[in-house]
């Protein structure tokens, strides 16, 4: 078991003030690493170390947006020089916005794009040198069955979702070599607190995500955390490019016949 033990490892998860990122950084330093995150502004960087403390974790947090090259920089320089070089990186910040497509303005699915895609290239830019500096790391895109299908009113997520697959695809491409491992991790429909309206009894939606898993079920931020600790950790050493959706088994299946 040895293989998934993370201590001494550096993660940092973007965006992992709550949600999923916040799952994801649970799990690592149940296994071991010292988790480091970013947020937006001041507050909530500090509501969620009060959070990661109430958990028993000392998490680092820091204020940087992920679309601002210069600011990513400056961020990556001051963990690496308080924290230490980052070991794993999980790109997880991002948004989505359900429009309908004629409706969407330019702006808006630039926005999108530019959280959800160029984030992500920016980030691991700025963190590969100093993982080929020390030997190799770990590369977790969080990717989505979006990155796989479409769907109404998520034409620039399914967009950028689709590209940051082929981005992830690339940075394995071209970093193989430097012991560098860049996946992606693709969960399904899960159970938060923003998805709670959907999930109510007798709603269509969930209704729909339960007749189409054959799981029968939401996945929870839980089922990510196992197949997170695996892509960042020896376990996966030889796991490159590859996106692990984890969704209960939707995309492989094509649905119940109706009644």
């Amino acid at each position: 078991m040895n293989l998934f033990d993370l201590t001494g490892k550096v993660a940092f998860v973007t965006g992992a003030s709550y949600g999923i990122g916040y799952g994801l950084a649970k799990a690592f330093a149940a296994a071991g690493a010292t988790i480091v995150f970013n947020d937006l502004n001041q507050e909530k960087v500090e509501g969620a170390i009060a959070s990661y403390k109430a958990d028993g974790i000392t998490a680092h947090g820091y204020v940087c947006d992920v679309t601002d090259e210069e600011a990513v920089i400056a961020t990556v320089a001051k963990i690496t020089k308080e924290v230490g070089v980052i070991d794993i990186l999980v790109n997880n910040a991002g948004i989505i916005k359900r429009i309908p497509m004629v409706e969407m303005t330019a702006a808006d699915f630039r926005q999108v794009i530019d959280i959800d895609l160029n984030g992500p290239f920016i980030v691991s830019k700025a963190v590969i040198p100093n993982m080929i500096k020390k030997g190799g790391g770990k590369i977790i895109n969080i990717c989505s069955m979006m990155s796989e299908l479409g769907r109404e009113t998520v034409s620039a997520y399914a967009a950028a979702k689709g590209g940051l697959k082929m981005l992830t695809k690339n940075i394995a491409s071209e970093y193989g070599e430097f012991n560098i491992q860049c996946n992606g991790l693709g969960p399904g429909y899960i159970a938060t607190p923003q998805t709670a309206p959907l999930r109510v009894e007798g709603h269509p939606f969930n209704s729909f995500i339960i007749a189409k898993t054959p799981a029968a079920r939401w996945g929870t931020p839980e089922d990510l955390q196992g197949p997170a600790v695996f892509l960042a950790s020896a376990a996966s050493d030889f796991v490159n490019g590859h996106i692990l959706y984890v969704d209960g088994g939707i995309l492989a299946y094509i649905g119940k016949q109706p009644k």
